[in-house]
């Protein structure tokens, strides 16, 4: 049995001082031991449970459906009040286990996400609650000028070009580890590796299937 790792801590103090860490990766050794499994990759993640991006816990499950192995959670309990986790967990369609919850299921992790959203949403609705109310007394928030001065600056549309490229050079680096294992695994056209991406769950950055020149596309951005 293969087995991919996710541990998780809240502060880059913690990360640091490896408080929790240690704690989690012993009871993922511990489940290792008593299953026979191997770990063939571990992921660590230093991150708020308020911010949703969770780009370890995505480099989790993409390596854990690329080599078939079963996604590790030391402790699911400090991530379940996240919907953004409990949504990508469930949707990832990787088979999972939670050392700390080991009867959870896509079932229940699918309740959880709709009482973590449940929650989210009463939380936004307080905040535009107090955002009128604050209005309502005259005070404003953010920038009077809006984009202004950036338009005067000539840098709006440079901006947005630039956030266009980052992403798309951070989606082809999450991707290079998959393509590095399909090349490993005797997959060397590009119809192949398209063919293989797809059938792995991959989607291209605008939530395509992948093509021969989609895929093209990808190691000349890698390559350069």
């Amino acid at each position: 049995m293969k087995i991919v790792t996710y541990i998780r801590v809240s502060t880059d103090k913690q990360g640091r001082s490896g408080l929790g860490i240690e704690g989690q990766r012993a009871a993922i050794a511990a489940y290792a031991a008593t299953h026979g499994a191997e770990i063939v990759a571990e992921f660590e993640e230093v991150e708020s449970g308020r911010i949703d991006s969770r780009p370890q816990l995505e480099s989790a499950l993409r390596t854990a459906r690329a080599k078939g192995a079963t996604l590790v959670i030391a402790k699911l309990d400090r991530l379940s009040r996240n919907a953004a986790f409990l949504l990508n967990l469930q949707d990832s369609k990787v088979p999972f286990v939670a050392c700390d919850i080991p009867t959870a299921n896509p079932m229940t992790i699918g309740i959880m996400s709709v009482l973590a959203q449940e929650e989210s949403r009463m939380i936004g609705d307080r905040t535009r609650v107090a955002m009128k109310a604050a209005k309502a007394r005259g005070k404003t928030f953010g920038n009077p000028n809006g984009a202004d001065a950036l338009r005067r600056a000539d840098k709006g549309n440079t901006a947005a070009v630039q956030v266009i490229k980052t992403r798309a050079l951070a989606r082809a680096s999450d991707l290079s580890a998959a393509l590095e294992d399909l090349r490993n695994e005797g997959f060397n056209t590009l119809q192949a590796k398209a063919n293989e991406l797809n059938k792995r769950g991959f989607e291209t950055a605008r939530g395509k299937q992948w093509h021969p020149t989609s895929v093209a596309r990808l190691e000349a951005r890698l390559a350069a």
